[in-house]
């Protein structure tokens, strides 16, 4: 909770330019919580100091906007990027190599998960940017989907519990475990989709075969 005070007090005084600068730093790996940013951008929408539509707006833009910029390190540097400090800090060989396994095998899906897995999603987005599987727009699209699942939670959340920070702490667990849910959804119906699809292409062969 005094995590989230202090970001509510810096974004009191610097208003949406603190909340979108603070997110475009989320993506470059900078150790605060994107949620916690987030509720604290509603928060502060909740006491009168910002618009909450337009906050929403803001934090689209600045999750959007961080995610890019990663993807585009990869995408123009590939590996050679991994020399900056603070991505040779945060991307170890064994994770990079670990990302780029996963991705071989789902694609954007990956991307899409990664959204919602803070420790994974800079290495993550980065490897989708030197894999040259998918395109810039294809990113943002698959990124874009998935951040107006999680973005919209925590903007709302923190306008609605402004006024009880006990109760929004509460909140923010529930919409963290919501959050962990649908993504569970998704995931566990691409697979049966996947399973079903092999399954299908399958039987041709076995038809062939007899």
């Amino acid at each position: 909770m005094d995590f989230l005070q202090t970001l509510v007090t810096f974004f009191m005084q610097y208003g949406y330019f603190a909340v979108f600068g603070v997110l475009i730093l989320c993506g470059f790996g900078l150790p605060v919580p994107e949620d916690i940013s987030l509720t604290a951008g509603g928060v502060i929408s909740g006491l009168g100091y910002t618009n909450v539509h337009v906050m929403f707006f803001v934090g689209m833009a600045g999750v959007l906007i961080g995610d890019s910029f990663v993807f585009w390190l990869g995408s123009h540097y590939g590996e050679r990027a991994l020399k900056l400090p603070i991505l040779k800090s945060l991307i170890h060989p064994e994770r990079f190599e670990k990302v780029q396994s996963q991705f071989k095998k789902y694609g954007k899906w990956v991307v899409f998960v990664g959204r919602f897995m803070p420790g994974l999603r800079m290495p993550i987005f980065f490897t989708a940017g030197t894999s040259g599987q998918i395109s810039f727009i294809r990113f943002l699209l698959t990124d874009g989907f998935a951040a107006s699942i999680s973005v919209p939670i925590w903007v709302y959340l923190g306008f609605y519990g402004a006024h009880n920070f006990d109760e929004l702490m509460k909140w923010v667990r529930q919409g963290q475990t919501a959050i962990l849910v649908i993504v569970t959804v998704v995931v566990v119906g691409f697979l049966i989709f996947l399973w079903k699809k092999k399954r299908n292409e399958s039987k041709p062969e076995a038809t062939i075969s007899q």
